[in-house]
């Protein structure tokens, strides 16, 4: 039976349907409000012995989380900072481990700024204010200065994080009748590099005019090692180049690539530089090759078959990295007078959020955040080839998570091409034949990984309920090289169509997926392709496309990265014919059979709500069942409470409604 009266309804609330699934978001997160329960940016304590990290706390099920800075140690876990209602974030130990910075939006909120604690004391001190709000910061190897990248109020976040402005809201109060307005690029959308002077406590902003600063790091101590590129429009980041900068100003390119760019890094003299470069989907989510740059000659850095996802220079000679080969997160250090590589641990579980993120130690061990299906969120140090967790974030709620989510297991089958292709795979408790569900990752260029998310709340919530979800890395996936990778590039939903109509048909043949219940969704290029299957196969009983690209002439003509569709599609939006209208799913909606529910966020820049109503007008036109949601106040992905109830309520709704099969007579 289904739950909702109305697939349609605007207000779902005190329907069973939203009543069932709030319940299963309050069961999992009640026991832990108040305490902290999540975590990011670990960093390793000089010593070895604690590591300092953002928690996330939870007060109630409304907005998203917020995060306060917290050390764990032997002890267990302490927070450093009261408890108001401050979102803290960023944290890094100085190199003496007294200090410890990080950001913090306790005079306005949702603006990041620079803080200090003292890290036995917890005594907190402020930096004084930049101009915008700090997305990342970085001590110099000397301590005395800390590097600091400032986005304006006005600049886009990239699409992993979220798309829509750095800053949610409205930052003064307007008249309601006041309208929207772009002119193009203003002053506020330039992301720039500040640094703070620690004994004289003073800031002051980098001198380099005309360059936008997407991701820098020190370049030994009076010069910084930056990705740039001539506009701070989303878009421009797909075509920047590497450049060192000195504090004066000065600037020189060092690296004009021919993708894209991510995870700059220099020896603590500035002598190396190294930068991954890689085809990328999205603005801090790259993986791909390390290029090392030395003594004015450029080259590839051997990483055992890793895309590496980050850089860090130990000393003058070794580079520590992390990066996925296959379903695998690998940890590995490069030593440039040697020119050897060296695997330091590798596991099926994983650590970060979007890509394995670590710090690391001179000793060549890393603090992380530690996770899998069936692993709670913890702190963590990989050492001698082990993980050694200092700290554990499980509690009831995430036991009960654990024992409704069944279980994950890699999979692999074979593309009609011969492509072999890897995959994970949820099920739930007894005996299939199972009702599927794929889940399509985003990107193209990302990959699912064995982590305590998975593929996003509403994942868990499906196996829950009895549904198999199978989680495809297709060609266009990360962790196989820049060759598979690329392999989407020119031919988005042609071969990699097959990539998930092949996994489909393994688990059917297997006895695992029940082939007259078959549902897709995914987010982003997930969005995409859940829309796009739907229009060249019959199989799927529902779909549910996320955030999706429905029309590529009008993604590109509104959305804030126009650049990242000619390099998908190779080719341009000014014509009638081509990639732009073949490979759009709207251009073929009135053949699709597939009831299909679309949801978008309002503000997002990156897939703008526009492509899914195109994509829901085309198909009511065509008769076909369809409902489309569009969230206000969210971006690129549904991410805030009770919003994520609503969705994982009319997702259960609408997979149930059509993948149940009739009862026997």
């Amino acid at each position: 039976m289904t739950g909702l009266p109305d697939p349609g309804a605007r207000d779902i609330r005190g329907t069973a349907e939203f009543e069932r699934v709030a319940q299963f978001y309050r069961r999992w997160h009640e026991p832990a409000f108040g305490e902290v329960s999540g975590a990011a940016s670990p960093s390793a304590a000089p010593d070895g012995r604690a590591i300092a990290f953002a928690g996330e706390v939870r007060a109630d099920l409304e907005g998203r989380p917020r995060f306060r800075l917290c050390v764990a140690d032997g002890s267990g876990i302490r927070r450093l900072t009261g408890a108001d209602t401050a979102d803290e974030r960023n944290p890094q130990y100085s190199p003496d481990g007294r200090t410890i910075a990080f950001t913090s939006d306790r005079e306005t909120s949702g603006v990041q700024q620079l803080m200090l604690a003292d890290a036995a004391s917890g005594q907190v001190r402020a930096a004084p204010a930049v101009d915008g709000t700090v997305e990342y910061l970085q001590w110099s190897p000397d301590g005395a200065r800390i590097l600091l990248g400032v986005a304006g109020l006005g600049a886009d976040l990239a699409g992993g994080e979220g798309s829509g402005g750095v800053v949610r809201g409205e930052r003064e109060e307007l008249p309601g009748w006041i309208p929207e307005t772009d002119s193009g690029v203003s002053g506020e959308d330039w992301r720039s590099v500040w640094l703070y002077d620690v004994a004289g406590r003073t800031v002051e902003r980098l001198p380099l005019a005309g360059r936008n600063v997407w991701e820098s790091a020190w370049c030994g101590p009076d010069a910084v090692l930056a990705v740039t590129s001539p506009s701070p429009g989303e878009g421009a980041w797909y075509t920047a180049d590497l450049r060192r900068v000195e504090l004066s100003g000065v600037d020189e390119v060092v690296y004009e690539p021919d993708r894209q760019l991510g995870w700059p890094a220099a020896s603590p003299s500035g002598r190396r530089r190294a930068v991954v470069r890689a085809c990328s989907s999205d603005r801090w989510v790259v993986a791909g090759d390390v290029v090392l740059l030395a003594e004015g000659r450029t080259a590839k850095v051997e990483t055992a078959g890793v895309d590496v996802t980050q850089l860090q220079w130990l000393d003058e000679s070794r580079l520590a990295f992390l990066g996925v080969r296959g379903l695998e997160t690998v940890a590995g250090v490069y030593d440039a007078d040697r020119e050897e590589t060296t695997e330091l641990w590798s596991g099926a579980t994983t650590c970060g959020d979007r890509y394995p993120v670590a710090s690391f130690l001179p000793d060549g061990s890393a603090a992380v955040v530690h996770s899998g299906y069936s692993v709670p969120p913890e702190l963590a140090w990989l050492r001698d080839g082990k993980v050694e967790t200092v700290a554990s974030l499980r509690h009831a709620g995430s036991d009960y998570v654990g024992e409704t989510a069944g279980e994950v297991e890699p999979v692999e089958w074979t593309a009609p091409d011969g492509t072999g292709i890897q995959g994970l795979l949820c099920t739930p408790e007894g005996e299939g034949p199972f009702p599927l569900v794929v889940n399509v990752h985003g990107g193209p260029v990302w990959g699912w990984r064995n982590q305590w998310m998975l593929g996003g709340t509403y994942v868990r919530l499906l196996v829950s309920r009895g549904y198999a979800v199978l989680h495809p890395n297709p060609r266009g996936s990360s962790g196989r090289g820049q060759e598979f990778a690329e392999a989407v590039f020119g031919d988005p939903g042609g071969a990699d169509t097959f990539d998930y109509l092949s996994g489909i048909d393994a688990l059917v043949a297997r006895g695992i997926a029940d082939p007259k219940r078959i549902g897709v969704t995914g987010a982003s290029y997930g969005g995409y392709m859940s829309a796009w299957l739907i229009t060249q196969d019959e199989r799927f009983a529902a779909a549910a496309p996320i955030a999706p690209v429905t029309d590529w002439h009008s993604q590109h003509f509104t959305s804030n990265i126009p650049f990242f569709d000619e390099l998908l599609l190779a080719d341009g939006p000014h014509g009638t014919s081509g990639r732009y209208r073949d490979r759009s799913p709207v251009t073929h909606a009135g053949r699709v059979r597939t009831p299909t529910l679309l949801i978008a966020g309002a503000e997002d820049r990156c897939t703008p709500p526009g492509q899914a109503v195109e994509f829901h007008n085309g198909l009511q036109l065509a008769g076909v069942p369809s409902v489309c949601v569009v969230y206000p106040g969210e971006g690129h992905g549904i991410r805030s409470f009770p919003a994520v109830a609503d969705q994982g309520a009319r997702l259960l709704d609408w997979f149930d409604r059509h993948l149940s099969l009739p009862e026997a007579s």
